[in-house]
């Protein structure tokens, strides 16, 4: 990989978590990690959270993402 493509790349990658914190910090993902499927137990003492659900959209999404960069 070049200077030149790593350096684009890590532009890439710096402005995609911007836009994800912006996202989070506005309230726009407030529905994520709340998904039916998503496993949450409370009791007095003790919280139990399993996100089955929001981890496999995260994963659906990432393989989306690095399928269309493949296939540059």
């Amino acid at each position: 990989m070049s200077p030149r493509s790593l350096g684009l790349a890590v532009a890439v990658l710096g402005a995609g978590v911007v836009v994800v914190g912006l996202l989070i910090a506005s309230g726009a993902l407030s529905w994520f990690g709340r998904l039916p499927g998503d496993i949450r137990i409370e009791g007095r003492g003790t919280r139990v959270y399993v996100p089955i659900t929001s981890m496999i959209v995260v994963s659906i999404v990432v393989s989306l993402v690095l399928a269309l960069i493949s296939r540059r």
